[in-house]
């Protein structure tokens, strides 16, 4: 915890970080979490540069051939770029979300080029491919990696100076994260012997243990919050312009008791565990949770970054603590923990605006000067 963790105040004194405080009106997990929902998005229309990505059917069968929808947000000073940051939404999210375009901006005024990707579902790019995602899929993700490869190569023809390519990082809103680091956790064909899937890879408020979290969402205390999230998942679901099974659909739409699905993990037996190729919910929470991984390997890992608040509603922090002390432990040089106090979930809105954001652009930044000296 920042203020009795060595490591985290150390690494705080690297980036020339205060520790998180809240603002007022924003104190408590609750606030924190809700703060973008409660504030209108003032960004002007999306104006990145339309990327288009081809992915393979989804293995478990759901789903043919289709593409990805993203948007390239190119640096204002091409001659002086830091690398290229593909950033990636929570569950239910999207690339347009107010806190997603705002950590794009921040690293976009930081020198980096941003791709925001929207995952198979997501809205902007609902109509370009069928089926959903899921916290681990990582078939989606090959192409993408490759794709931003490729614009990272682009970009650095007009760098002054350098040698080879601009690195290419990670950042993960929630879920967004955890599915980037289980991408991370099990490299694939596509990469040269020794080259990374990212050099750098940060995960906000990213769930490491998805049993606990589906737990900590059924919680009454959080019947707003999962309400909401199986709202736009359904919606997703069922604008498939591709077509959902009768049983999909008689599932999705059920109002009666035994049949309707009025959890996120009723939602992931029924839909997402299938879908995928699981044999059910039980497996896909087991295999797509990359806790235990993490506690094993290091030396097969980019850098990576956990952030993560001890109120955060949605997701447990038991298990960023777990991996904070067997990271203390085993001396793990590539893995580093923040865990705060406050900052509810994706929220830690301060006094000089999101706390969060700026810890990314700096640890980012940070890594990419070493690796460019």
């Amino acid at each position: 915890m920042v203020g009795k963790d060595d490591s985290c105040s150390f690494l705080l004194e690297e980036l020339d970080l205060l520790p998180f405080e809240q603002k007022f009106p924003w104190f408590g997990g609750d606030l924190q979490t809700l703060r973008d929902t409660f504030i209108p998005n003032s960004f002007s229309a999306d104006q990145g540069e339309v990327v288009k990505i081809g992915v393979p059917p989804i293995p478990g069968g759901a789903a043919g051939k289709g593409q990805l929808l993203a948007f390239l947000d190119r640096p204002k000073d091409p001659s002086n770029v830091l690398g290229l940051v593909l950033l990636l939404h929570g569950l239910g999210g999207s690339s347009r979300r107010l806190g997603l375009r705002r950590m794009g901006l921040s690293l976009l005024n930081a020198g980096f080029g941003v791709l925001r990707l929207n995952l198979r579902g997501a809205d902007p790019g609902r109509h370009l491919a069928g089926g959903t995602y899921a916290a681990e899929c990582n078939t989606d993700l090959e192409p993408v990696f490759i794709r931003a490869r490729q614009i990272c190569d682009l970009l650095s023809k007009e760098v002054k100076g350098l040698r080879g390519s601009l690195p290419l990082f990670g950042a993960g809103i929630s879920l967004g994260g955890t599915i980037l680091l289980n991408a991370c956790l099990k490299k694939n064909n596509a990469y040269e012997k020794d080259q990374f899937v990212l050099d750098g890879l940060v995960c906000t408020s990213s769930p490491l243990d998805l049993e606990a979290c589906s737990a900590s969402i059924e919680r009454p205390r959080n019947s707003f919050y999962q309400h909401w999230l199986l709202k736009r998942l359904k919606r997703q679901t069922l604008a498939d312009p591709f077509g959902v099974t009768e049983l999909e659909r008689e599932l999705l739409l059920a109002k009666g008791k035994d049949r309707s699905i009025t959890t996120i993990r009723a939602f992931d037996a029924a839909i997402t565990a299938p879908r995928w190729g699981y044999r059910d919910v039980e497996t896909y929470y087991f295999e797509a949770s990359p806790l235990q991984q993490l506690c094993r390997i290091n030396s097969e890992l980019p850098p990576i970054l956990f952030l993560q608040a001890l109120d955060d509603p949605w997701v447990p922090a038991e298990a960023a603590q777990r991996l904070a002390a067997r990271i203390a432990s085993r001396q793990f040089s590539k893995l580093q923990v923040i865990l705060t106090q406050n900052g509810g979930h994706n929220g830690f809105h301060g006094s000089y605006g999101c706390w969060g954001d700026v810890l990314v652009r700096r640890w980012l930044s940070r890594l990419a000067i070493k690796r460019s000296s």
